[in-house]
């Protein structure tokens, strides 16, 4: 009987690694075909289509991007990193800060301020009337903080944390009390360094929102100096795609044959790049419980 259910459980264990494999490589396989096309030749690409193999590698594509914009890239990268390191700790501070204050229950009218909280997902101005006041009463044109504020609080990731901060043990902030802690040392001794799986996991959210960010650049940002790396290579994309097309003037391109197909692979690289090597790292805290160590109820 042990020996039938060893064997059973092995089967199981066996099934769900195949599974879990089957499906990586299902999840693995647009961004190898990516990297692929990226170092293909675009006539290959344009005559035979994509290719989970590089067809008559090169790394062409790559030398027209960094050869005449790989000053500019290297400054819209800085500008990406500050935005993201920045925003990310401002946003995690505000939306800590908030959601631990409404998941106390003594707090007065913390019904209210999550309902007002709420009601901006549901009914928003419009774009017109946030464009007006984010420039005329911010001053948000042209500046570096147009591309950190408008995205420094997201009412979705504030839930998130207070459903977490409402997890943890009352009796731990009651004993903190006791011991005559106010609530800012609460939050900061006891409610943050309990709370690092939700730091991060929120975190994470709000990072990949800065990197990936190119809207707010659009919409407020004329000066070069300050455009993001996703807004910058978007705005490569879309003049390579512009002449290829016939958009402007043969005149205007000459006989150069531009790599549109390639161009959009290698623009997916360079921009995942850094996130994909980043996340492992990261991962790993995720393994951990929510709840590792903390006194539960």
């Amino acid at each position: 009987m042990g020996t039938n259910r060893l064997v059973g459980d092995k089967l199981v264990i066996s099934l769900a690694y195949c599974l879990i494999g089957l499906f990586a490589l299902v999840c693995l396989y647009p961004l190898i075909l990516t990297l692929s096309v990226s170092f293909s030749a675009e006539q290959e690409v344009t005559r035979n289509g994509y290719s989970i193999l590089p067809q008559s590698p090169t790394i062409d594509t790559y030398k027209y991007i960094f050869v005449n914009s790989g000053a500019k890239i290297l400054k819209s990268y800085g500008v990406t990193i500050f935005i993201t390191v920045v925003g990310t700790i401002s946003a995690l501070l505000i939306t800590s800060m908030i959601s631990f204050a409404i998941s106390i229950k003594k707090l007065r009218y913390r019904n209210i301020i999550a309902f007002i909280s709420n009601f901006t997902i549901i009914f928003s101005a419009g774009l017109i009337p946030w464009y007006m006041v984010s420039v005329n009463y911010y001053g948000l044109k042209n500046s570096i903080l147009a591309l950190i504020i408008p995205s420094v609080f997201s009412v979705w990731n504030m839930f998130l944390m207070r459903t977490f901060f409402a997890s943890i043990s009352p009796s731990m902030y009651e004993a903190a009390e006791i011991d005559g802690a106010n609530y800012f040392t609460i939050y900061v001794k006891i409610a943050l360094p309990l709370s690092k799986t939700a730091l991060l996991t929120v975190g994470l959210m709000y990072a990949l929102n800065y990197w990936n960010d190119w809207w707010n650049a659009l919409i407020f940002i004329n000066e070069k100096d300050l455009f993001p790396l996703q807004y910058y290579l978007y705005s490569i994309l879309s003049n390579v795609n512009a002449i290829s097309s016939g958009r402007i003037p043969t005149g205007a391109s000459g006989s150069i044959t531009l790599p549109a197909e390639t161009v959009k692979m290698a623009v997916t690289v360079i921009t995942i790049g850094p996130i994909i090597f980043l996340y492992p790292y990261i991962q790993k805290y995720f393994v951990h419980g929510i709840m590792a160590g903390a006194i539960k109820e």
